[in-house]
């Protein structure tokens, strides 16, 4: 059974940077599609960035070319770079995955999530 842990989240200013991890146990992420959500206080859970077993990625309009998000198979770990942040990206964030044969899959949609992680709150505030 595949366990993901979420960390590196925190209290940052505008204009600052955060590096999110998502560490699995249980199994390998290679066999996975990987995406990180996140949630904000009365909004519904958005897809932000996935990476697929090819290691191509594709991120959510809000973040492109702020966050990255890449993942180290001998950590069996995916991170989300998070630069230039902005108060409107304050939110929960989760990652989670979706077991896959299609090296192509992007898990966007946190309805196609198998396995989610308890999450790690991002606050951007001055």
């Amino acid at each position: 059974q595949l366990q993901l842990v979420e960390s590196g989240g925190g209290l940052v200013q505008p204009g600052g940077s955060l590096r999110l991890s998502c560490a699995a146990s249980g199994d390998t992420l290679d066999n996975y599609a990987i995406g990180w959500f996140r949630q904000a206080p009365g909004k519904e859970r958005e897809g932000v960035s996935c990476i697929r077993r090819n290691d191509g990625s594709s991120y959510g309009g809000s973040v492109k070319d702020r966050f990255t998000i890449s993942r180290d198979n001998a950590k069996n770990t995916v991170y989300l770079e998070m630069n230039s942040l902005k108060p409107e990206d304050t939110a929960v964030y989760y990652c989670a995955a979706r077991w896959t044969q299609n090296e192509a899959y992007c898990l966007s949609w946190a309805n196609e999530g198998n396995y989610w992680g308890q999450g790690t709150q991002v606050t951007v505030s001055s």
